[in-house]
């Protein structure tokens, strides 16, 4: 156990936590290499939700911070989970902090697909806070590829598309759709994503892209229709060619 120290009359761990909460990676790394036991340091307040060092850090957007946790080894094996089971790529996704999600990508590209107790992952979490770019990076390392992920769902049935129409995010719908969100996917009360459009706006945008994206589907076949009428007009007309 940890004792106060003597001019603040505070632990270590609260000390630690202060030091990640104003972003300073110097003293999180000096209090640290005194105080290994203390990487996860789980915050066990009532309102804390027994988020980890790198919860937090991730949430506000310290990327350094979250750099000197990971070089330490805080997600060494699995990724640590909170008391909602959620990771720290989906608070920082939930919070728009691209950086800080594009590190996390890249240290651990399966956390990406983990889930929280309500079976939400970090692609809804981006989703539902409308953060594109935040969206993108997912999509750009998640395993298996964009097009399973954007189709995951949660408890209720609920998918990434069914969150960003919800809540009118405009440019996140376009991302989905052209990631191969399927826009007639239902949830457990049989309604699709455009059922739960935010506005009149968005319900217009999205039944835009729909159309637009199943035009874009059926281009190719009849691309290919067309190059067989013309393979069969150009056999015709030679054979008339030899003929003549």
């Amino acid at each position: 156990m940890t004792s106060p120290s003597p001019r603040t009359g505070i632990g270590p761990d609260q000390r630690l936590r202060r030091a990640v909460h104003r972003g300073d990676a110097s003293l999180v790394q000096r209090i640290l290499r005194t105080y290994p036991d203390l990487l996860h340091n789980p915050d066990l307040s009532s309102a804390g939700l027994s988020n980890s060092n790198l919860h937090l850090a991730a949430s506000l957007g310290h990327l350094e911070v979250c750099r000197v946790l990971l070089a330490l080894g805080h997600e060494h094996g699995t990724p640590a989970l909170n008391e909602k089971h959620q990771t720290a790529l989906m608070l920082a996704a939930a919070a728009g902090h691209t950086e800080v999600v594009h590190l996390l990508c890249e240290h651990d590209p399966p956390c990406i697909l983990r889930r929280d107790m309500r079976r939400r992952d970090a692609v809804m979490e981006a989703s539902l806070g409308g953060h594109d770019t935040v969206l993108q990076i997912l999509l750009t390392y998640v395993p298996g590829g964009a097009q399973a992920a954007v189709r995951n769902a949660d408890l209720e049935g609920n998918t990434a598309l069914h969150f960003a129409s919800s809540k009118g995010h405009l440019p996140v719908l376009r991302t989905l759709l052209a990631a191969g969100a399927d826009p007639q996917q239902r949830n457990v009360w049989s309604w699709a994503a455009v059922s739960y459009s935010a506005t009149v706006q968005t319900e217009v945008y999205l039944k835009t892209l729909i159309a637009g994206d199943a035009e874009k589907r059926k281009r190719p076949k009849n691309d290919a229709e067309e190059g067989r009428k013309a393979g069969l007009v150009r056999i015709v007309e030679s054979e008339v060619s030899s003929a003549g």
